[in-house]
């Protein structure tokens, strides 16, 4: 049984669908699985090891260069790629007019959310086949539940997301135990406070953990060297793909993020992680899977709610060396 799975993006949605891999699996190990997916994060889908191919979807790029010819190449010759395959189904667990559009790309029976439960009804248009899914479920149940019932198995285990942890040896990482710090996010009313995460560093500090910072663009990285500078022995990450920050993220005694896909990819990789949510909530989307991954906070835009650093340290606890 050949199966394409349509979840295009984010980072943190893409590691929320990686549990239905391992899922399909299980209930049709006959199931060879490919997955189409936005360019930026086919190393993620790959790192799972049941699945068989990855297509990369250039949509992103197209929308922010549209103007551009080689853009446009691109984009056009990926869809034709994909157009030419065939596969007995199709599941679009995204649930958005663009997933559904490229779900409808190559042949077979195009599988999805109904009216009611996809996040843009419309989508639901576009299957050949529709099933409800509650909407007040964490994201990784919904995906799970939606193959369950297009592929006609139960769910009766925990979420499984499969990964390998990438075997890469990065000479930069520290030989000692260490901590990532993933202070950056898409919004500036998502981050912990500054002084928040040098207090959480004076007592990785004190313990003999380092601090890593990674960073991903010009800004982040600008956060990084100022934290860098207020917590001792602290270590600015390299610029890195994917692969590379899941290597980091595998081997480190434990992260502790804002709302961030890395987060999610930490507890994917089955690392101790803190979910640190300061204008959102994590019941939908939050870290989840597994007795390592661990939300505080949860608050609103009008009403932020900020964790307190000692919760954060004492959370963490458990999972340190030496304790």
């Amino acid at each position: 049984m050949r199966v394409l799975l349509v979840k295009l993006s984010s980072l943190g949605d893409v590691v929320h669908n990686l549990p239905v891999v391992s899922d399909l699996l299980q209930a049709r190990p006959d199931a060879k699985i490919e997955w189409a997916i936005e360019s930026p994060y086919t190393e993620i889908a790959a790192l799972h090891p049941g699945v068989t191919k990855v297509w990369p979807v250039p949509l992103r790029r197209l929308k922010k260069n549209w103007r551009s010819s080689a853009a446009w190449s691109d984009f056009l010759a990926s869809r034709s790629r994909l157009a030419e395959q065939q596969y007995d189904h199709v599941l679009d667990t995204q649930g958005l007019l663009k997933s559904a559009w490229v779900a409808r790309w190559p042949e077979g029976v195009r599988n999805g959310y109904d009216k009611a439960s996809a996040r843009e009804p419309m989508a639901a248009r576009l299957y050949d086949r529709a099933f409800p899914v509650a909407r007040d479920l964490h994201a990784v149940t919904r995906n799970r539940q939606l193959a369950a019932k297009a592929f006609g198995y139960s769910i009766n285990t925990g979420a499984n997301y499969g990964l390998e942890a990438p075997t890469d040896m990065l000479a930069w990482l520290p030989a000692s135990p260490y901590v990532v710090f993933l202070h950056a996010t898409s919004r500036a009313n998502k981050m912990w406070p500054d002084v928040a995460w040098i207090a959480l560093g004076a007592c990785f500090h004190a313990r003999g953990i380092r601090v890593v910072l990674p960073w991903g663009s010009a800004a982040e990285r600008a956060a990084s060297e100022r934290l860098a500078a207020a917590i001792p022995d602290a270590l600015i990450a390299p610029a890195m793909s994917l692969t590379h920050a899941a290597t980091m993220l595998a081997r480190a005694t434990a992260v502790v993020g804002v709302d961030t896909g890395l987060a999610h990819l930490a507890v994917a990789l089955q690392r101790p992680t803190v979910g640190v949510y300061i204008t959102t909530q994590p019941g939908l989307t939050g870290l989840h899977g597994n007795e390592l991954a661990v939300n505080l906070g949860g608050g609103t835009v009008d009403a932020p709610h900020i964790p307190d650093v000692d919760l954060v340290w004492q959370t963490l606890q458990p999972w340190l060396p030496n304790n």
